[in-house]
């Protein structure tokens, strides 16, 4: 039962840390441009000889 009173608190830490670095990534821009990433991908850039 000690075990519970060190634990409990950790993982709502942990979970709480997990939630602010969910929120910055977000306020920051993180997600904004989904799906130009995946289009960059598929491009080729090397020019045809």
């Amino acid at each position: 039962m000690n075990l519970l009173i060190v634990l409990i608190p950790v993982a709502l830490g942990l979970g709480a840390l997990g939630l602010l670095a969910f929120l910055w990534s977000l306020n920051s821009g993180q997600f904004d441009d989904l799906d130009g990433s995946a289009e960059r991908v598929l491009e080729d850039d090397r020019p045809l000889p």
